[in-house]
């Protein structure tokens, strides 16, 4: 029984160990986020957007955002990466004369610096995931 006893020990030590080790603090908490229970704030554009999470040491940002069928994005570039995981709706991104679309559950990568020209190409309102990885900024661009 004592080696028993022994071993439990151990892996109720080495168990409680791991678990401080990875213990998310506050700051760094996980963040778990459904579009149909977060805070949507709108935009006079009729979009509107919920933050889920701001890092304080890159300056990130992730948030929701949604604009209505049709709404043609003024040609702006950031001066950080862009992604995008579409959730809802369909979005034309334009690359020089070549168009292409992302569809529900679709994935763009949006180089920093890059112009992006963007329509929410479809019937229904465009609803997706955006994460940049240093701090957001718009600065936009000629047509």
């Amino acid at each position: 029984m004592t080696s028993k006893f022994s071993i439990c020990l151990c892996l109720l030590t080495l168990a409680a160990v791991l678990y401080a080790q990875t213990k998310i603090s506050p700051a760094e908490g996980r963040v778990l986020a459904n579009p149909t229970e977060v805070k949507w704030e709108s935009a006079a554009s009729g979009s509107e957007s919920a933050t889920l999470r701001e890092d304080s040491k890159s300056g990130s940002v992730e948030l929701f955002a949604r604009y209505p069928a049709g709404h043609v994005f003024p040609p702006h570039w950031h001066s950080a990466n862009e992604r995008i995981i579409l959730i809802e709706g369909r979005i034309s991104i334009e690359d020089g004369s070549a168009k292409r679309f992302i569809e529900p559950g679709g994935y763009a990568y949006l180089p920093a610096r890059q112009v992006q020209k963007m329509t929410c190409a479809s019937e229904t309102r465009c609803s997706y995931y955006v994460f940049w990885d240093a701090p957001l900024d718009f600065h936009p661009a000629a047509q």
